[in-house]
């Protein structure tokens, strides 16, 4: 968006969402659409007077603004108060608890629409609040704190997602008991004694904290070889960031390829359900399969610190896995090991080796998020083998390979009939052939895979690849709020989904919320940078609708360079080059969009966006362009 044109303000901005929506809609979608309508009534009319207002509410979410902090505070109090009381009448498993975040700071004004960091800001913290609780930042704190009569307690620094310094967050609260104390806040001191006392208790303890163990390995080494680090492609993050390279197969027969595979596409979702790690998808470190790669290379190329790699060897009922995990940006190796297990013995074995990468990069897992990454929905191996061999089917993506991967899936469904991956699979297929037009009935299929996918969260409500397909089954059917709230879950549950968080930005972007879209994208391109089509073209679009037209034009052309033959591209680039006045450039690539698509119609282009002023946007660039 551009800098001119655009009134700004000092606000305090309100977000709220409800804890385990996507169960209570799994459960009753009926009963929770009433319920959410009745709460959201009480919350309008309490926003409403203490002189704030409702800027947006998508699926389970309200945003709203306020003239003080003090207002927004007092506001959400009230509200949580009075749905306490309503939910007390309510059976245990259908309340409906909402959280809520506050901050202060200036937002742009485009019309009755607000953004800027500080909205993206009030959003994060509201993740950080409990179920019936408010959580606020200190900007707010400090306006707050001698003039309402309320607890709080300092819940220390937090990083956000797309901001540069960490947020101070205080919990607020609502006990009377609490009234006029701050527990936990301590004062503060320079930055660089901070940090020097956090690496003291580090090394006396051994506690593994992320940023200090950077530092001690960047410490450890040469200057040439810290100096190296500047040279990655991609930024390096805060967060360790891993990739782990396809893991060969040493048994010698290429039909075992598909276990070998699996192995690695296993290690590497376990991995990626870790929110302390940053996981480069399966899709693009599959491109280095079979290739003579230096790790080193694979550090700059994806701008990673660490490697995994290694190889399988099945025979018989044994199988042999060795690993190790390397320092990509210095050739340090942390840890090597090699495994040998009977068969049956699988899961528990890949329980293990993630473990252990996890703590050798130092990270401190909590026992409830160990226990939520490393369960399996199965131990049935046969079972398990078939799932296997159905993704290698499924990842060729050809309509007689996905028939196979479906045949496979319902073979492990026949062995292992609650076994919620398989379902949650096998739902995929029915949306590849509806994607695709590998049918002559695509609607049945998409049903199809609606009902499996809910089958698959029935078995596994945690199962994030089964709400990623009911995303993208209320995309495709412009139900945005229902696909919102299903591929939030699915990050939730799997924080390294590209392919749930392109689908998220997607969402975004056709209903209006251009940063976010732009966000979610620029996030999945992150975690895989080899997406072939990815979310370059919807990338672009977002860019575009943000006066970005510079931005729209480079993702474009990197998407063109991934895929030349794809009309969106062509597009796009028609109407972000008219834009900017390179009138031959959009003439050309009006051209070629004519050429690609010879039945192109200017009327029907851009329908799927909510807002009429989005669409409006679009064609307008492309009429310059010579597209009628």
């Amino acid at each position: 968006m551009t800098k001119e044109g655009f009134k700004r303000k000092l606000s305090a901005i309100f977000s709220a969402d409800v804890k385990g929506y996507s169960r209570l809609m799994g459960e009753d979608d009926e009963a929770t659409v009433r319920t959410l309508t009745a709460y959201r009534e009480v919350m309008s009319v309490v926003i409403q007077k203490h002189r704030g207002r409702v800027v947006d509410s998508p699926g389970d979410n309200i945003l709203a603004e306020f003239a003080s902090a003090v207002d927004a505070v007092r506001s959400a109090v009230e509200m949580q108060e009075e749905l306490k009381v309503r939910n007390a009448e309510l059976p245990e498993d259908r309340k409906m608890e909402f959280r809520i975040g506050i901050n202060l700071g200036d937002v742009i004004h485009e019309k009755e629409r607000i953004y800027g960091d500080e909205v993206n800001v009030a959003a994060r913290i509201e993740g950080l609040a409990d179920a019936g609780g408010i959580c606020i930042s200190r900007n707010a704190y400090d306006q707050v704190k001698k003039k309402l009569s309320l607890g709080y307690e300092y819940l220390g620094e937090h990083s956000v997602k797309n901001i540069d310094e960490p947020v101070r967050v205080y919990r607020v609260l609502l006990e009377s008991e609490a009234v006029g104390k701050v527990i936990s806040e301590k004062k503060e001191r320079p930055r660089r004694l901070q940090w020097a006392a956090v690496a003291a208790v580090i090394l006396i303890l051994v506690v593994a904290v992320v940023a200090i163990w950077n530092f001690y390995l960047r410490s450890a080494f040469s200057p040439e070889k810290v100096a190296s680090l500047e040279k990655t492609s991609i930024p390096l993050t805060e967060k360790p960031s891993i990739a782990v390279l396809p893991f060969k197969n040493l048994g010698g027969d290429p039909e075992q390829e598909y276990f070998s595979d699996g192995i690695t596409n296993d290690i590497i979702t376990d991995l990626s359900k870790f929110r302390e790690l940053l996981v480069i998808a399966s899709n693009t470190v599959f491109t280095y399969k079979d290739k003579s790669v230096k790790i080193k290379d694979v550090s700059l190329d994806l701008g990673v610190r660490y490697v995994l790699e290694g190889s399988v060897q099945k025979t018989g009922g044994k199988v042999r896995i060795n690993s190790q995990l390397i320092d990509a940006t210095t050739g340090h190796h942390l840890w090597a090991e090699r495994y040998d297990k009977d068969l049956k013995d699988l899961f528990k074995l890949q329980n293990e080796l993630v473990q252990t990468i996890v703590s050798k990069l130092a990270i401190q897992i909590g026992e409830i998020e160990r226990g939520r990454v490393m369960r399996k929905d199965t131990d049935n191996l046969q079972a398990y083998d078939y799932l296997l061999r159905g993704r290698e089917y499924f990842y060729r993506g050809t309509r007689e390979d996905n028939k196979n991967a479906r045949l496979m899936f319902q073979r492990a469904i026949e062995i292992d009939p609650r076994y919620s991956s398989v379902y949650a699979a096998l739902a995929w297929t029915h949306l590849n052939d509806f994607f695709y037009g590998w049918t002559m009935f695509p609607n049945k299929h998409l049903q199809r895979a609606h009902d499996i996918a809910k089958e698959s969260l029935n078995l596994e409500e945690s199962n994030a690849l089964a709400h990623s397909a009911l995303g993208a089954i209320y995309l495709r059917r412009a139900q945005y709020d229902l696909a919102l709230s299903e591929l939030q879950r699915a990050i939730e549950l799997n924080p390294n989904d590209t392919q749930s968080q392109t689908m998220l930005g997607t969402v975004m972007l056709y209903s209006g919320r251009k940063d976010e879209a732009i966000f979610w994208k620029e996030s999945a391109l992150r975690l895989n940078p080899h997406f072939i089509l990815g979310p370059y073209m919807t990338l672009g679009q977002a860019y575009y609708l943000n006066g970005q037209y510079e931005d729209a034009i480079t993702i474009l052309k990197k998407g063109l360079a991934k895929k030349p033959d794809f009309v969106g591209h062509y597009i796009m680039l028609a109407a972000a080059y008219a834009q900017t006045g390179f009138t031959v450039e959009a003439k050309r690539s009006a051209v070629k969009v004519l050429r690609l698509d010879p039945f192109f119609e200017l009327s029907s282009y851009g329908t799927v966006f909510r807002n009429s002023e989005d669409r409006a946007k679009i064609v307008d660039g492309l009429r310059k362009a010579g597209l009628n």
